[in-house]
């Protein structure tokens, strides 16, 4: 009996596909091997792949491919991962006395949709409300590209985010916006090419109305939350 390829995904996902924490469910091992054993392991399990699609792995073209997409996983595209990746994010006393909000926008994102392995690309703004300290701006930037650099759910990405910051800068009022397009579903199943998942995190002050309006109104989002 053929079986819907759309139920088939729904009971291999569950109801529960966000995850059971906003934590990166990593295996307490995670870290035995070296990124050059790593590297080796998936170099091998690349090579089965291309095989067993029948691509001739002896053509000039590919078989610098198994190598390549090892060291990509390793060390770029799941290289936040590794918590020795993770950038520092020095602060500042809030010596001038900034007490409004404080707003990165426009922040490129790229990560990885960890049920299919492909691209998530889109944009992450964030803001917050200084509670004394202040963090650099370009830390907000790599503190987005650090949790981007592993397989993710847009929303555990938007909480880890969130979370870094209150914990960095000791304030509850953070928040985050994710706007971005997940190829699993622009190049695949539905293909729709035109759509994008938006995400949103509001600690503190930005769960009151009229803050999180002004945040939104900064970005320039219309989308109602």
């Amino acid at each position: 009996m053929k079986i819907d390829n759309n139920i088939e995904e729904h009971d291999t996902l569950g109801e529960d596909h966000i995850g059971t924490s906003s934590n990166t469910p990593l295996r307490s091992d995670a870290f035995k091997l070296s990124n050059e054993e790593k590297i080796e392991i998936i170099k091998d399990d690349v090579r089965h792949i291309m095989e067993t699609l029948g691509l001739d792995l002896t053509d000039d073209s590919l078989k610098g491919t198994p190598n390549r997409v090892a060291k990509m996983f390793v060390k770029e595209i799941f290289g936040g991962l590794n918590p020795k990746t993770k950038p520092s994010a020095s602060t500042f006393d809030n010596k001038y006395k900034y007490g409004e909000m404080l707003v990165e926008k426009n922040i490129t994102l790229y990560s990885t949709c960890e049920h299919h392995l492909l691209p998530i690309v889109g944009r992450a703004h964030i803001a917050y409300i200084s509670n004394g300290t202040v963090v650099g701006l370009s830390k907000m930037n790599r503190i987005v590209d650090y949790f981007a650099k592993r397989p993710q759910v847009q929303e555990r990405l938007t909480i880890q985010i969130v979370k870094e910051l209150q914990e960095v800068l000791n304030t509850e009022d953070v928040a985050c916006v994710i706007d971005a397009k997940h190829l699993c579903v622009n190049s695949r199943g539905i293909r729709d090419i035109e759509s994008s998942t938006v995400t949103s995190e509001f600690g503190g002050k930005f769960k009151e109305k009229t803050v999180r309006r002004e945040f939104l109104d900064y970005i320039q989002l219309d989308t109602k939350f």
